[in-house]
């Protein structure tokens, strides 16, 4: 029973996630042609109209309507499963130089390009892959059935009898049972890499649009070559990884749609031979981007490749053909840029060693061959040097406008720290001063004035007592405003000391009805929450005091088990006050706002809301 169950729920996992990649894949071909075809016209629009200032104003609504594209795109990415978190580009500003500030934003230019260029190409491929395969593996299935009424031998018997007639059956019969029964098992193959397939095509579809439509460095080599640009460019709105991404595939493309032809038709390689190592070769313009190290192997071994396939042919120039000497340059440039300099140097001095090798290894060396392996070293070397050189000018650049960024980092914290400095001054000589006052008066007024009773005493000695505890406090306050290293630390409230506020706060003659917790039962609340019980109950009774003087303040502090979770309720309700309204304090209803964000910190929530009777009530449930 149970593998039953799990056979199952594997089948509807499966269903599942083909019926997302088809959801994903479908659609995708049919947005891009569309977005080719409008984007496309609106490009050459705005190129043709450019000379009468036309196309100026056109080419920024078409960068937007490309990023409006491109956010369809992220869209589905995520609705896909694919991390794609939305990019930041340049605001525009109100009018039309507002508007003109799109040409400025490289991410749109990027947007412009991959919905414009690359997801027909790309969408294409995935579209007729997941057609042609998922009709394929059906028709195949069905194919004993509807193959009765071709009027030509099938197709397998056809290829069979291509590679050796001896093995087609004579009868007819036999013929129908080899051609179904192999059309069978190879739609049954068909149906069953059907969930992998449009997953790969999906996969590599997500891959390729979360590069280019978002901005994070995707493993160590993108953030090396965002480093490479000195960092000047980590925002949302540019991604030079995906610049580079597009710029060497588009070489790559490029040398090997010049490349091939060339090899196999000027130095006559084999087509076959010269797709495979031009291809290799061109590829490796990209690869050495990601992997540097494999890329220029591998770029070492398909020049060395196409110096043996050419070697025979009397065609200039050998053993670097032009393609070829391009190619590799276009490599070692890719490497100087983006790595460390000693790679390219040694990538440099291994083709050295190769292009030595190469002529040693003939016995009769081909016309110009020296000419042309000196023309390779030189050529090279050159792209070398300047790779490198511009790589260290892009990182200086960039180191200085970090220091810059730096800078004016410390600065702005210097300025807000004489800012906290100025406010930590005016507390300390206004409010700490008072406080001060308060604290002495209240301390030496039994001595100040005779035959004081003892509830007076009492009261002065809360008043002292009140006035020194807000004076640590504001002690630490202090502190923390002066950016001090060692800041004063006291013991935080809890719950724990929920009493000894409500008996402080009764002696200033409120009467208040308190029940609170029990705290030898077993409750364990967090420290956080702790404190924002302590800090609740004192803003909602120095609001009850401040606006209801004199009213009958009950405080209700409890627990409650709810959906297998407790519960700290508090509840802190004033009556109407006796005495005629009092204006409100300076602040009012920034009491409120604290209670609000000491719960929500913690996981609660607070309602404050007018009684009946013309009261105020406060309650908040906190988790424990």
């Amino acid at each position: 029973m149970t593998s039953t169950w799990l056979h199952a729920e594997r089948t509807r996992g499966i269903a599942a996630r083909l019926a997302r990649d088809y959801t994903y894949v479908l659609p995708g071909f049919p947005i891009a042609l569309f977005s080719f075809s409008l984007l496309l016209v609106m490009t050459v629009l705005s190129t043709a109209t450019a000379i009468i200032w036309v196309g100026t104003l056109l080419m920024p609504l078409t960068l937007v309507v490309a990023s409006g594209f491109a956010e369809l795109d992220r869209s589905r990415l995520r609705g896909w499963g694919a991390e794609a978190p939305a990019v930041a580009y340049q605001p525009l500003g109100v009018g039309v130089k507002g508007r003109l500030r799109a040409l400025a934003d490289p991410r749109r230019w990027l947007d412009l390009v991959f919905e414009m260029l690359i997801t027909i190409a790309m969408r294409m491929v995935t579209f007729t892959v997941a057609v042609s395969w998922s009709l394929a593996g059906p028709a195949a299935v069905t194919y004993f059935f509807w193959s009765l009424f071709l009027p030509e031998q099938g197709v397998l018997l056809q290829l069979l009898g291509t590679l050796n007639p001896v093995l087609v059956p004579l009868s007819a019969t036999g013929q129908y049972a080899l051609d179904a029964g192999g059309m069978f098992l190879f739609g049954l193959a068909l149906l069953a890499t059907l969930p992998a397939v449009i997953h790969a095509l999906a996969a590599a579809d997500a891959s390729l649009s979360t590069a280019l439509l978002t901005s994070g460095e995707h493993e160590a080599a993108e953030a090396d070559l965002t480093s490479a640009v000195g960092g000047t460019y980590r925002t949302a709105s540019f991604s030079p990884a995906a610049w580079s991404w597009i710029g060497t595939g588009f070489a790559a493309l490029v040398l090997f749609s010049v490349g091939w032809p060339v090899t196999a038709a000027v130095h006559g390689v084999n087509v076959v031979i010269a797709l495979i190592l031009v291809g290799v070769h061109c590829g490796t313009v990209v690869l050495t981007l990601y992997r540097p190290w494999i890329g220029l192997a591998l770029s070492l071994g398909a020049a060395g490749g196409l110096m043996l396939a050419a070697g025979d042919s009397s065609t200039a120039p050998w053993p670097w053909p032009v393609t070829s000497l391009i190619t590799q340059s276009a490599v070692l440039m890719v490497a100087a840029l983006a790595r460390p300099w000693y790679l390219a140097v040694s990538a440099w001095c291994a083709g050295a060693v190769l292009t030595l090798v190469a002529l040693l290894s003939v016995p009769d060396m081909p016309d110009r061959a020296m000419a042309n392996s000196i023309v390779y070293a030189a050529l090279t070397a050159g792209v070398v040097v300047i790779g490198v050189l511009v790589r260290i000018w892009i990182l200086n650049a960039g180191r200085l406008e970090a220091a810059e960024r730096t800078s004016a980092q410390q600065d702005r914290r210097r300025k807000e720290l004489q800012e906290r400095n100025r406010i930590a001054r005016e507390l300390h000589d206004v409010v700490a001063h008072s406080m001060s006052v308060i604290s002495v008066q209240a301390a030496t007024a039994q001595y100040r004035i005779p035959d004081m009773g003892a509830t007076a005493l009492r009261e002065f000695d809360e008043i002292a007592g009140s006035s020194r505890q807000a004076l640590s406090e504001m002690r630490m306050l202090l502190s923390i405003l002066r950016g001090d290293d060692e800041v004063p630390t006291a013991p935080e409230p809890g719950l724990e000391d929920i009493d000894r506020l409500i008996d402080s706060t009764r002696a200033s003659g409120t009467t208040i009805t308190y029940s609170g917790l029990n705290l030898s039962e077993d409750i364990h609340a967090p420290p956080a929450t702790g404190l924002a019980a302590y800090r609740i109950v004192q803003e909602a009774l120095s609001n009850a005091l401040r606006h209801a003087p004199f009213a009958t303040v009950e405080v209700d502090v409890s627990t409650e088990a709810q959906d297998q979770a407790r519960r700290l309720r508090i509840a802190v309700v004033n009556g109407p006050s006796p005495e005629e309204a009092v204006d409100p304090a300076p602040g009012a209803g920034l009491g409120l706002s604290g209670i609000r964000e000491r719960a929500t910190a913690v996981g609660g929530s607070v309602t404050a809301e007018h009684t009946a009777d013309g009261g105020f009530a406060v309650r908040a449930v906190l988790p424990l």
